[in-house]
């Protein structure tokens, strides 16, 4: 018969089993990955994640253990198992469900389940949405086994709760079991060392897909929501002045001369922008051809920058870096915080002010991940969004169509007060890919249905500019077109991949001078640039863009060629001409560099990620 007294080391063990087999069927899932680590490596996951496996099971045990000792102490009358089992069940379906979540997300996002799926709370159908390309019957079939798994480990582990032995007293007892549970703070805190365990410590390899497999993924979720609220020192890396320094290079003053590109007067902005439309895909950037016929055939006669990344990964930071020229941060998204962003500058609002009508077209809903807070506090003065669509017309699961988006603007653009800044977000080339046309790339895979959806949306933007020239706004109308982010497809690239950041950035319309039209801009950029770049041609001031710079003036001496920063999850990578260092703020290691790259570059991103990050604290 199992003794009482070892009901508590069984309950720990019971919940360290189940963290490492949830780390067996992580590897398993992405078993790709998994056999191409190096020899050796896939042991040295479980042994270094034991630590934080051991944390979160310490975590999980604090309440039956305090549990337990009330029990010991009332004695029979205490429904002590029943809540025991109660509590472990609801903390099994919890866990089942967020390390299913977990295998999924990390395929689409390249980093471990965190805080992020939090900011789509409530907006639940259009992140069911995301989630539209999952093996949904494998999903459920893993999370039932998981469940099962949870069962039979209970009874196999942990077992009934035996009874106190004869002359044994309540007092004796409830003494053993404060014992037990004083000894969590051992496993809670991974050890006996000064600092407690954190997401470092089981970072082990050189390869991110190693360090990333032995996190633990609820010890991982608690964390990260402690992390939004960092201080100043968790992106510490120089000293503030040298960090300053160092990131003021790149926006140090030039000559003032930039390129013109307008015809004189004051034009009608059309700011268009593309969702996931990654470089990868774009022909004239050197990806993949017949794509994107559209922007391809406008890099010909429009403007066409080259060397441009996005500045995050999702659609809510590529949000805040194009239309305020704000940074994004590591472990968190300013646009969470309305508090914070009514404190960012805002084309919207600069633009307003200088006697432009506004407008904000996207067919799904601007609740999505907080970003209506962000576009009123901008100061748009009308929105048209997914319920103000016919049902017919709601024919995506995230909205209206793009061919639909387009065909109400062309409608409605003629009444709209001019001079007149329009802001328009696509949705189709989000997941799930779900497009109302003819399939023109064949094959099932998500590759194959996300080019297909770029090469809708890019299709239907074709014809919408058609038949916008022949309007009467269009000769004095300047459109910037510009993806949100970029995509880990085709190719599946790692998370902190350049090919996954790059971006199109094109400008085309009336407003342009002949002269302009076909020029090819190679300064390496960040969508940050683009606020700059774009009042600068409207003669306007952007010192309130203070994190943006105008692509077209000069570059700064220290950065001839320009440099482009980006942030993914944990990490950062900075863009020259000389190449790309990628680097983890966890392990506080480089993840890759390019030959050319130099310290320098190296040290410019950690400075850029510290005074930015600082710089968001402040808001």
């Amino acid at each position: 018969m199992k003794n009482r007294f070892a009901f508590q080391p069984r309950y720990f063990l019971f919940w360290l089993v189940y963290f490492v087999a949830a780390k067996a069927v992580f590897l398993l899932y992405h078993w790709a990955r998994t056999v191409a680590l190096p020899t050796g490596t896939v042991p040295r996951v479980f042994g270094y994640g034991l630590r934080l496996d051991a944390s979160a099971a310490a975590y999980l045990c604090v309440v039956p253990f305090a549990v337990f000792l009330l029990g010991s102490l009332l004695g029979k009358r205490f429904p002590l198992e029943r809540l025991l089992r109660f509590f472990t069940a609801v903390a099994v379906v919890v866990l089942a469900a967020l390390t299913t979540a977990d295998l999924e997300l990390y395929r689409a996002w390249g980093f471990r389940l965190d805080a992020t799926p939090l900011q789509y709370l409530s907006t639940p159908q259009e992140a069911a949405a995301s989630a539209g390309s999952a093996p949904v019957a494998l999903l459920l079939g893993l999370f039932a086994g998981l469940l099962v798994l949870g069962c039979f480990l209970y009874k196999g582990v942990v077992g009934r709760l035996p009874e106190l032995p004869a002359g044994f007293g309540r007092g004796r007892a409830a003494l053993a079991a404060l014992l037990y549970l004083a000894l969590l703070v051992v496993p809670l805190r991974g050890g006996l060392q000064q600092i407690p365990v954190n997401q470092s410590d089981v970072y082990f390899s050189s390869v991110p897909f190693a360090n990333h497999a032995a996190v633990n993924v609820p010890w991982n979720v608690v964390n990260s929501i402690f992390l939004q609220n960092a201080g100043p020192g968790s992106y510490a890396f120089l000293p503030d002045s040298t960090a300053a320094r160092l990131t003021q290079q790149l926006y140090a003053p030039t000559a003032p001369d930039t390129v013109r590109l307008l015809r004189p007067g004051r034009p009608n902005v059309l700011f268009i922008i593309l969702e996931s439309f990654t470089g990868k895909l774009v022909g004239h950037l050197g990806g993949e051809a017949g794509v994107t016929p559209t922007l391809d055939s406008l890099s010909r006669t429009g403007v066409s920058f080259r060397n441009i990344y996005a500045a995050g990964d999702r659609s809510q930071k590529g949000l805040v870096a194009l239309l305020s020229g704000y940074p994004n941060q590591p472990a968190t998204s300013i646009i969470k915080y309305p508090r914070k962003t009514e404190r960012l500058p805002h084309l919207a609002r600069v633009l307003r002010g200088q006697g432009y009508s506004s407008a904000y077209y996207h067919g799904g809903e601007l609740a999505f991940a907080n970003m209506k807070s962000y576009l009123v506090t901008a100061g748009y003065e009308r929105f048209t969004e997914r319920a103000d669509f016919a049902r017919p017309d709601q024919n995506s699961k995230w909205g209206a169509h793009d061919h639909v988006l387009f065909a109400r603007m062309l409608r409605e653009l003629p009444q709209q007060q001019q001079p007149f800044f329009i802001t328009a977000f696509t949705l189709s080339s989000h997941e799930p890919f779900d497009v109302p046309m003819p399939t023109r790339f064949p094959g099932t895979d998500e590759a194959s249905r996300f080019r297909n959806s770029v090469y809708y949306t890019d299709h239907v933007l074709g014809r919408f500019l058609a038949e916008a020239r022949r309007q009467p706004w269009w000769a004095n109308t300047l459109v910037v077109l510009v993806a949100d982010h970029g995509h880990p497809q085709p190719g599946d690239s790692p998370n902190h991949a350049p090919e996954k950041f790059r971006v199109p950035l094109l400008l085309t319309g009336g407003a342009l001078r002949p002269a302009a039209r076909g020029r090819q801009i190679s300064t390496f950029g960040s969508q940050t640039d683009v606020a700059a770049t774009l009042l600068h041609q409207l003669q306007l001031s952007a010192t309130d863009f203070r994190w943006s710079r105008d692509l077209l003036a000069p570059a700064p001496a220290a950065w001839p060629g320009g440099a482009a920063f980006y942030c993914f999850t944990d990490g950062f990578g900075v863009v020259t001409p000389a190449g790309t260092v990628t680097y983890d703020n966890v392990a506080r290691q480089v993840i890759e560099r390019d030959a050319g790259v130099s310290d320098t570059q190296l040290r410019f991103g950690q400075a850029y990620e510290q005074v930015s990050f600082s710089d968001f604290l402040k808001k």
